[in-house]
């Protein structure tokens, strides 16, 4: 609100109707609500104070695809972080959300910078994204695809994978349509889908029996594939795959793939292959569109500068397939967000080009840093005698917690007891007691399937050495905890 000496001194200097516009909108609003509930005149002119009535108005209901949502896992992890944070005599670590604790690389850094002195980086950028950065991801996918890309008609840069994703279900789903999706799923899937009118068909991940009692590869979670087939109907349009895999961090096989792909082949079935994890992974990887012919023609290949050079923040993403699925994929995207931000964009064409050179080392240092990192953190669990899933991708693990034991009588408030399993618990105590933020992964499961993950935490590595080696010391702090 502007000061009151302002506004006179705007008073004066201008007409009225020009000081009007400078008054705060809810000032404008009541004095246009004074003027049209009573007319004034020259005998109630110098002496009325009637206080325009209010009328209560009934908003137009949000639809039910939005509506009555409870509250989000990331809502509440933060809020107790913030909570926590208030009270403990340590900083709280974040170990729950994928995001970064440092910077991308130098060079994409650098390129960011030149970008934006650069007239028509700071412009509207082609729908389909900048040439430069499509000829890039052409160049990029082409040694791993077998074959060229046509960066013209084959592929599209979105806003972040995420939008990317929801532009390939806007694209292809009616109402009714229907999705399979493998459990646990990243969260964003299900919205996704259900926006454009689609109806989500999940298959578990069947995890280990005795995961309770040894770590386990995160190749031991297996797809039931006869319960794959069985959710297949004439209304199936879409299979979601995730490889590298979040939070399980499965790097799904040949052999898997193949099943599903011979699946998607038979039926007519797009596949969303979501590999944004696709330059990190630690045993052989495989990409879904270069199985078969008849494969690379319905795959749509999902990729994200944000999980490629730590930026998550960028929001610069990709889907990559037949001409046929890109372009109206390309379509559905030109009419959520039109056109990516340009400067970042740009900056990602020069940090494809510069990490492609044979001098330059950083896709293997990246993946090289991550294993260690994974070294050295999962070192807890070993300590602990907490079992946990090793993964093959990806920067998650999951740890299994059934061992540790939380005072019966703890308090927990209702958006962690009402509805949620018990990971969520775990994951409240684990942030207000020890000041470790973590995600409780039944987030990932339909409400009727979170026995399968209530057990279990996710914590995410994506940090610097320090920090992680500060978490570390701090699970120390559950040593009192856990029962053997």
């Amino acid at each position: 609100m502007l000061p009151s000496a302002l506004v006179c001194l705007c008073l004066k200097k201008y007409s009225p109707t020009r000081a009007l516009l400078l008054l705060p909108f809810t000032t404008i609003l009541t004095r246009s609500r004074i003027h049209t509930s009573r007319p004034m005149t020259s005998s109630t002119a110098k002496t009325s104070t009637t206080v325009p009535e209010t009328t209560s108005v009934t908003l137009p209901k949000p639809s039910p695809k939005i509506a009555g949502q409870a509250k989000d896992v990331w809502t509440i992890v933060n809020e107790a972080a913030a909570e926590a944070q208030a009270s403990l005599p340590f900083p709280v670590l974040n170990l729950g959300q994928g995001f970064f604790s440092y910077n991308p690389p130098d060079f994409a850094i650098h390129a960011a910078q030149d970008a934006l002195n650069d007239v028509s980086c700071n412009q509207y950028s082609h729908t389909k994204g900048r040439p430069s950065l499509r000829k890039a991801l052409a160049a990029a996918y082409e040694p791993s695809f077998g074959r060229k890309i046509n960066w013209e008609t084959e592929v599209v840069v979105t806003s972040g994978a995420n939008e990317g994703m929801f532009s390939a279900f806007t694209a292809f789903l009616s109402d009714g349509d229907e999705v399979v999706v493998f459990e646990p799923f990243f969260d964003q899937y299900i919205s996704n889908i259900q926006l454009p009118g689609g109806k989500v068909v999940y298959v578990p991940l069947v995890s280990p029996p005795d995961n309770d009692v040894r770590t386990v590869s995160s190749s031991e979670w297996k797809v039931d594939f006869e319960d794959l087939q069985s959710k297949i109907s004439p209304r199936t349009k879409m299979i979601v795959v995730n490889s590298p895999h979040n939070p399980v961090g499965k790097v799904f096989s040949r052999e898997e793939l193949e099943k599903i792909g011979q699946i998607a082949v038979e039926n007519n079935i797009i596949v969303l292959s979501d590999e944004v994890y696709d330059r990190l992974y630690y045993k052989p990887f495989t990409r879904m569109a270069t199985l078969s012919p008849e494969l690379q023609q319905l795959t749509l290949t999902v990729g994200s500068a944000g999980k490629t050079f730590s930026a998550t923040g960028w929001r610069v993403g990709w889907l990559i397939g037949d001409a046929e699925l890109i372009k109206y994929v390309s379509a559905a995207h030109t009419r959520i967000c039109f056109a990516v931000n340009s400067p970042l964009q740009e900056a990602t064409a020069v940090a494809l080009q510069v990490a492609a050179k044979p001098e330059n080392t950083f896709f293997v240092d990246h993946v090289e840093a991550y294993k260690q990192k994974f070294m050295n953190f999962n070192r807890i669990w070993d300590e602990l005698g907490l079992p946990y899933t090793d993964p093959e991708g990806g920067y998650f693990v999951l740890v299994n917690f059934s061992k540790v034991k939380i005072p019966d009588d703890y308090q927990f408030p209702e958006d962690v007891t009402v509805g949620r399993a018990k990971d969520f618990q775990i994951a409240y105590w684990l942030i207000k007691e020890i000041g470790v933020v973590t995600i409780p992964p039944t987030e990932f499961y339909l409400p009727e399937h979170a026995h399968l993950a209530e057990k279990y935490l996710r914590f995410a590595v994506c940090k610097t050495d320090d920090y992680l080696e500060q978490a570390v010391e701090r699970l120390r702090l559950l040593k009192p905890y856990i029962q053997h």
